[in-house]
């Protein structure tokens, strides 16, 4: 993908980004910033809806479906109205400093009886589902999944993004409005993601620690694969490769009860050192 008189553009084969122009745009900006969120709706197209509504107040530059489909609805360069109150290194207003990338995704679910429930009333079921903390809350919740076609379709529209405009980092709507906003949430694989998408720029191995307590070591990258041993939180690990969502760490330091110093733990599990 790339970047043209600032709309997304497709090519090589890419599926074609639609344009569905949003009346919730301002003033020209130089963004500096790309901010992740997700949608809390029930559809990719309830909030493509809701952003061409002049009462709401709210827009986003990109909306991406489930299934990979990429929408865009300001221009890079115009103010769309996704952060809210916000701040970020000195700055306050992110809208005027930042581009926002909508996910489709209900986000945090609530356990009824054996069912997991939106804020709206949708079901869904267990496989859709991530039990996770929130790095700004302290108990675990449900948290709808994000596709791997949603996420590929995510950090290729963001490496045309960050090159083009040549932004300074991928922060998630939950980091320049903590307490207020909890998306993107745990299941998206923030640490995966900005290393796609930013690359690594040094030239030592990345380095990680555990954001919860109980974080299960596992044999594999996936929920099918033994857990080997439990990590307390804050132990720190040091990235080796990863299978999506799963990365395949490094003790730095002997753990009792675990044995063998390399496994695997979920993404959203970890958090930058």
């Amino acid at each position: 993908m790339r970047i043209s008189q600032h709309k997304l553009v497709a090519e090589n084969g890419e599926a074609a980004v639609s344009f569905v122009n949003s009346p919730n745009q301002s003033g020209v900006i130089t963004p500096a910033y790309l901010i992740i969120h997700y949608t809390a709706g029930g559809s990719a197209q309830s909030s493509i809806n809701w952003f061409q509504n002049p009462g709401a107040n709210a827009s986003a530059h990109l909306v991406i479906g489930l299934d990979g489909k990429i929408t865009q609805m300001v221009p890079f360069n115009k103010k769309a109205y996704h952060a809210g109150v916000s701040s970020w290194a000195g700055l306050s207003g992110l809208n005027s400093y930042s581009i926002g990338i909508e996910l489709d995704n209900p986000g945090k679910l609530k356990r009824v009886g054996n069912k997991w429930v939106s804020w709206f009333g949708v079901e869904y079921p267990e496989s859709k589902v991530i039990i996770a903390k929130h790095k700004n809350q302290d108990t675990e919740s449900g948290w709808h999944i994000f596709t791997p076609v949603q996420i590929e379709a995510c950090i290729k529209a963001s490496l045309a993004i960050y090159s083009h405009y040549k932004l300074k980092d991928i922060l998630g709507h939950d980091d320049i409005a903590p307490g207020r906003k909890e998306d993107p949430g745990p299941a998206f694989p923030m640490a995966s993601f900005k290393s796609r998408v930013m690359g690594r720029q040094e030239d030592h191995a990345a380095m990680f620690k555990t954001t919860g307590e109980g974080v299960r070591f596992r044999t594999g990258p996936g929920l099918n694969y033994d857990a080997a041993g439990k990590l307390k939180k804050g132990v720190t690990v040091e990235f080796i490769d990863n299978v999506m969502d799963w990365f395949h760490v490094k003790l730095a330091q002997p753990v009792a009860g675990i044995s063998e110093p390399e496994g695997w733990v979920h993404s959203s599990l970890l958090g930058r050192v």
